[in-house]
């Protein structure tokens, strides 16, 4: 899999033995990074104090028209953590019910999709960016995601591939709309096992010998309170690594040049 791919007009790929613009580095040291994204806030889920309160800085993926998604947000915000929206989309096996209020999918008329993403983007405060809710089907429709990134680029935000399908058209149409984005490299608990989440952050941890860029997704909800526990494990174990805890953001060096809509 490629590794945190970014693209502003052009792409960077930045995989083992590269260096991107970002952060203190020297020609002997650069700079390693990892960005933890925890997937699912929005409505009370398990683990959500808990991974709030993790001594390092988050991506708090956020989903719209829940019952917590402003409180969420306002205290990610509030804890120093970095706030993205996490949109419902189709996946291509599953209920539409799963997807919960909002949701993307393909059988929508383009108007219908532009309404709610905008709406999306509305009730998710302090947001920079956006990552898909499960989406293996519409994350694969150019039309629907031509809508979403338009959407994303009117509103100055950076896209997050979750990688839910190796059939993705973000990477083709970020880079021709013009909207930065990145891909995730690894779940933490795609499985729900405490051995399986322990076992993806020694990954992380022996990724970060050779490779200076790591994104990672975890999830509140079932096994929120494991992977915050793991992580508060690990989080000295990554440092022990050189590595430095950073947001999506800090990962685009046009981040600042992004033009956001006036409050």
């Amino acid at each position: 899999m490629k590794k945190g791919l970014i693209t502003l007009f052009l792409s960077v790929i930045l995989a083992s033995g590269t260096t991107c613009a970002y952060g203190a580095t020297t020609a002997n040291e650069p700079t390693k990074t990892l960005t933890l994204v925890i997937d699912d806030f929005g409505n009370n889920m398990r683990g959500t104090d808990e991974m709030l309160k993790l001594p390092t800085t988050l991506t708090v993926a956020i989903m719209p028209f829940l019952a917590t998604t402003a409180q969420d947000a306002n205290k990610a915000h509030q804890y120093g953590h970095e706030v993205i929206i996490h949109l419902p989309m189709e996946p291509v096996k599953g209920k539409k019910s799963w997807l919960g209020p909002g949701a993307i999918t393909t059988d929508l008329s383009d108007k219908e999709i532009k309404r709610r993403v905008e709406k999306a983007i509305e009730t998710v405060p302090h947001a920079v960016g956006m990552n898909q809710h499960m989406g293996s089907k519409a994350t694969a429709d150019e039309r629907v995601m031509r809508i979403v990134l338009e959407a994303c680029k009117r509103h100055g935000l950076f896209y997050l591939d979750s990688r839910t399908t190796g059939k993705s058209v973000i990477p083709k149409l970020a880079k021709e709309i013009g909207v930065p984005y990145l891909e995730n490299e690894l779940f933490l608990d795609d499985i729900f096992t405490a051995e399986h989440i322990v076992r993806k952050a020694n990954t992380i941890a022996q990724r970060l010998d050779h490779d200076q860029q790591v994104i990672a997704i975890g999830h509140v909800g079932i096994t929120g309170p494991t992977v915050a526990s793991v992580l508060k494990r690990y989080i000295p174990v990554f440092k022990e690594h050189k590595a430095e805890m950073v947001p999506l953001s800090s990962l685009i060096p046009e981040y600042n040049m992004l033009k956001r809509p006036l409050p």
